[in-house]
Parts: C-alpha cells; sequence; structure tokens
C-alpha cells in the first residue's frame, strides 16, 4: 500500500516531534515534514501535497482556522486537528469541523505509559481516516483492511448476555458514528420533532469537546441535546451524547431507562465504543430498540448492531452515498445486522417510524 504522506503544522517544536515520533511509528504513514505555522506550511505546499495535514489552531502570525478557511477554498486537502482542551479551544476545533476539518484529536502529553499508548492509537487511526476522505466529497469508496494491533471488544466493559424480558415501554433510539459523524448528527437531530423517543448516541471524539458539541447541538435543535452523565435518564424529547473517553451504556430499571457513564479500556480502539453501547441495548433493551449506524473508518459497532439485530432490535445503516466514510456502516452490513440501508437524511424520519409516534 501506497504510504500516507502527513505534513504537521504546530508552533510547538515539542509537539511536532512528539507527533512525528508516533504517526512514524505507523508502517503505512510518513511524515512529509513539519512547520511551524501556517505560512512556512503553504511554502510546503507549494512543492509537495501531503494526504493529510495535522493541524494547531493557536498559532502565532496566523491562527489555524484562518489557514484552514484559506485551504478548503484554494487546495482541499483532508485536515485532523490538533487541539488543546482549553473552552476557547474546544469552541475553534468545532468551528474547524464547520469549516471543513475532518477530524478533532487533543495533543498528546507527557503522562503513563497507558495514557501515550492510547493517544498513539488515537492519532494514527485520525490520520488514516482522513486519508480516506475527499474533502468536499460526500462520498468515499470503502477503505481497504488496515493491519492493526489487537483490539478489545465489548467483553472488556459489559459481559455478553441474554437479553432480558421486557414488559411493553416506548422505544429507544440507539446511534453509533465516527469520521463525519459529526455533520451527520447535526442533520439527524435537527430533523427530530420536540417530542421525539429518547436516543443516546456515541460518537467518536476526544474529552472535554463532547460537552461543546452537544451545547452547539442544543442551541440549534428542537429537542434537548446534552452530554450524558452517569445515571441521567432516557426521555422524549432529549438525546444524550456519550462524554469523550468514557464509555456510555443503556440500562433498565423496571421500565425505565438511563444510561451509565463509567471508565474502562479502549473497546474496537474506542472510548466511547459504538460496540459497548450496542451490547447494553441488546441486553437491556432487545426489541425495544431502534439503532443506526453511520459514517465512520474502521468495525466499532458492527458486532453490537449484529447483537442487537438477534436480539430483535430495528436497524439501519447509513448508505454509502451518504457517508464521508462508508466503514462502519459497512461493516455492519457484512455483519448481517442491518435491517435496512438508507441515506443520512431519511434515517431521522424512519427512526420515529419504527419507534411507532
Amino acid at each position: 500500500m501506497k504510504k500516507i504522506r502527513v505534513l504537521i503544522v504546530d508552533d510547538s517544536a515539542v509537539v511536532r516531534q512528539t507527533l512525528e515520533d508516533i504517526l512514524s511509528s505507523d508502517a503505512s504513514i510518513e511524515v512529509m515534514g513539519t512547520a511551524s505555522d501556517p505560512y512556512v506550511a503553504a511554502q510546503r505546499l507549494k512543492n509537495e501535497v501531503p494526504d493529510v495535514i495535522t493541524l494547531d489552531i493557536e498559532m502565532p502570525r496566523m491562527d489555524g482556522l484562518t489557514f484552514l478557511e484559506k485551504l478548503m477554498k484554494q487546495h482541499p486537502i483532508p485536515v485532523v486537528i490538533c487541539s488543546s482542551v482549553a473552552e476557547k479551544g474546544t469552541g475553534n476545533a468545532l468551528k474547524a469541523l464547520e469549516l471543513g476539518a475532518i477530524e478533532i484529536i487533543t495533543k498528546p502529553k507527557v503522562g503513563t505509559k497507558k495514557f501515550l499508548e492510547e493517544s498513539s492509537i488515537r492519532l494514527i487511526d485520525k490520520v488514516k481516516a482522513a486519508a480516506m476522505t475527499r474533502p468536499g466529497k460526500k462520498t468515499i469508496l470503502a477503505p481497504p483492511p488496515i493491519k492493526v494491533s489487537p483490539k478489545l471488544d465489548a467483553d472488556a466493559v459489559i459481559p455478553m448476555g441474554k437479553p432480558q424480558p421486557l414488559s411493553p415501554t416506548d422505544k429507544i433510539c440507539l446511534v453509533g458514528a465516527s469520521t463525519g459523524g459529526t455533520e451527520a448528527l447535526r442533520v439527524f437531530l435537527e430533523a427530530q420533532p420536540a417530542n421525539c423517543p429518547a436516543i443516546a448516541i456515541v460518537q467518536h471524539m476526544p474529552e472535554h469537546f463532547t460537552a461543546a458539541f452537544a451545547n452547539r447541538l442544543n442551541g440549534i435543535c428542537a429537542i434537548t441535546v446534552k452530554e450524558a452523565q452517569d445515571g441521567d435518564a432516557m426521555m422524549r424529547g432529549q438525546a444524550l451524547i456519550a462524554p469523550g473517553d468514557k464509555h456510555m451504556l443503556l440500562k433498565r430499571t423496571g421500565t425505565n431507562y438511563y444510561v451509565e457513564v463509567k471508565a474502562g479500556p479502549l473497546v474496537s480502539r474506542h472510548r466511547p465504543s459504538v460496540d459497548v453501547l450496542f451490547r447494553s441495548g441488546a441486553r437491556y433493551g432487545g426489541s425495544n430498540v431502534v439503532s443506526s449506524i453511520m459514517t465512520g473508518m474502521g468495525d466499532d459497532g458492527a458486532k453490537g448492531m449484529k447483537e442487537l439485530y438477534d436480539a430483535g432490535a430495528y436497524t439501519i445503516a447509513q448508505d454509502e452515498a451518504s457517508c464521508v466514510v462508508f466503514g462502519m456502516p459497512a461493516e455492519a452490513i457484512k455483519h448481517g445486522g442491518v435491517h435496512k440501508v438508507m441515506p443520512l437524511t431519511g434515517i431521522a424520519g424512519e427512526m420515529i417510524r419504527a419507534c411507532g409516534k
């Protein structure tokens, strides 16, 4: 396979070196070069065009948002935002997604071995996902299989179990998304009526960014959108988004549903993991669940959706034409866990129809 060529743009020499060391450790990635600010990056782009750019936001001379906007207008290249977790940083990172960036990662810091290992996994996966996209276009081919280190499945967080017997209750909706999911979820949630069925969502996004993402959606949607907290009830007219760096599980007491938010290892190379949410839905919701898997690279959610399917849930996958990356939906289809494949714009209506409301 041709190597993914990456240009790193960050004003910190330490960060540039750290990112270069992490990316260079993967045999399928080549660091084309580094740049201390957008002006240096622009000079590099005159001679060489990378497959992916990692971009800091807060830099001297020209900030990352200004550079990104110019780049998307003049020469669209997949961009992964490498941001701090400061409040200003989270807002600007979400603005970068609106301008055309593909993914967000937090800047890796010196910490425990486990932390650095997880940061490396996330960075490498984000860059590979970005390389599969075509800025300005909504469709890409299914990514070729990538050899990666062994990954944990949902057993690491929630054991496999038979669905619990249920009394008649309202239907609930479970949704999983990754690369391209921020825009897909906006479309999906803006289409929801104020009294829509309860919704729980896993979107692959770093810690701290999910709260800002939920707040932004809450301001433009008819329903309430919030970052989930442990014990939050599943309620009509509300969507709960799993917090970054925490798993979210569906739980039930009597005929009432709520979510459990908990720590745990990366599952399917992610935390939060769609597989964890979907397995918990199969175990505690069964036929009362309507679920959808949307745009994203990899296979997180594919096994969990098959478990939902087998438990009697109604399952929907976003179609290839409307996906930014047709990876997760394609894998779910291959696993035989999908009842219906359809465009993004029809998923909200189909889920409401399936819920009988």
